[in-house]
């Protein structure tokens, strides 16, 4: 190798340390998002698509994450909110495999809004909610062997983030009425029969324990935003989080860990913690306004939304995985819409 080519080869490689720590600098976010959708948002649909009037405070470029998987690749399905038509009145429900490959479209509704969905626990279905008219949002389960969608409930008011019992049979949600004007955590069958409060207080984003004896949910009721689990009965309430700035979505891992996320606008993190929320690390790499953390079936990746290759692009929420230590990041999607609200399944 000549001298020159050695000065290139040299310099290719500091490019390739150095460069991310250069670049960590990032530009303030543009102009607000303004909601466009019917109903009523909970706090995690504000956060993940919210964008802030701010100041740039030092120039540079996004931080892009290691774009690798080693062994143990990653498996099932990840389905997901996909922003398709950039609008919010307008999502759609999308799923791909693991690695990101076979993206394909599920909801077809152009003019209707798709979110919130999650996975049934035998990787058959797909249960979400959509816009039926101001201030009803409707249950929906989805076949995906011959994707027949079934509305499962009745004009009972703004319902979203269905996720149904590992044994199958019942449906967990949030719903909010205009006579209520409160989140509240609600159980239904799996058919959609006997819909009946969990409990008496304020809540949203639920999800269920690997065993299905408790649900984890968000909630106010003590004044700031934390996580709270409550039993089947809608006994033995307890808060077990003291994260500041908890927007909501949770997921409870089958080896009885809890991943959540928190932080200031645009500077949000995914974090775990042990089902008591002892043991709280960090787990995103700071710098991508990460959200809506979402574990494998295994319990040894997590699935969740960030901006780290479009930190100033209104569109630019994409999803990722990254290994429960910190390791093997990679982004799956790479459209010009956002893609958020992750929740893997088989």
């Amino acid at each position: 190798m000549t001298g020159s080519r050695r000065l290139y080869a040299l310099a290719a490689g500091l490019t390739a340390v150095c460069g991310p720590l250069i670049c960590l600098g990032i530009f303030g976010l543009g102009l607000y998002r303004i909601l466009i959708g019917s109903g009523v948002s909970t706090p995690d649909f504000e956060a993940t698509l919210q964008v802030l009037v701010a100041e740039a405070t030092e120039s540079g470029a996004s931080v892009t994450p290691e774009a690798t998987v080693s062994s143990g690749q990653p498996s099932g399905h990840i389905v997901f909110t996909c922003q398709i038509y950039k609008s919010q009145s307008a999502e759609q429900i999308c799923i791909m495999n693991a690695d990101g490959s076979d993206l394909r479209q599920l909801t077809q509704e152009s003019g209707l809004r798709h979110y919130y969905p999650s996975m049934a626990p035998d990787g058959g279905s797909v249960v979400y909610s959509q816009y039926r008219e101001d201030n009803v949002y409707e249950i929906y389960e989805l076949s995906l062997a011959n994707g027949v969608a079934s509305r499962l409930t009745d004009r009972l008011g703004v319902l979203n983030a269905p996720e149904i019992s590992p044994d199958g049979t019942t449906i967990v949600f949030m719903r909010w009425t205009v006579a209520s004007d409160q989140y509240q955590i609600w159980l239904m069958d799996r058919n959609g029969g006997n819909p009946r409060r969990l409990f008496g207080g304020i809540g949203w984003d639920p999800t269920w324990s690997p065993d299905g004896t408790r649900v984890l949910f968000a909630s106010d009721m003590d004044g700031t935003v934390q996580l709270y689990r409550v039993e089947m009965d809608g006994t033995s309430l307890q808060s077990i989080s003291g994260l500041p700035g908890i927007r909501g979505r949770s997921d409870w891992s089958p080896e009885g860990t809890i991943t959540t996320y928190s932080g200031e606008p645009w500077k949000r993190e995914i974090y775990i913690m042990q089902a008591d929320g002892s043991g709280v690390r960090q787990l995103s790499p700071a710098g991508g306004n990460s959200q809506g953390p979402s574990f494998s079936p295994d319990g040894q990746w997590i699935a969740f939304t960030a901006y780290f290759d479009k930190f100033n692009d209104i569109h630019g929420c994409e999803i990722y995985i990254v290994r429960i230590d910190g390791s093997n990041m990679l982004r799956l999607t790479d459209n010009d819409y956002c893609d958020y609200q992750p929740r893997w399944g088989p």
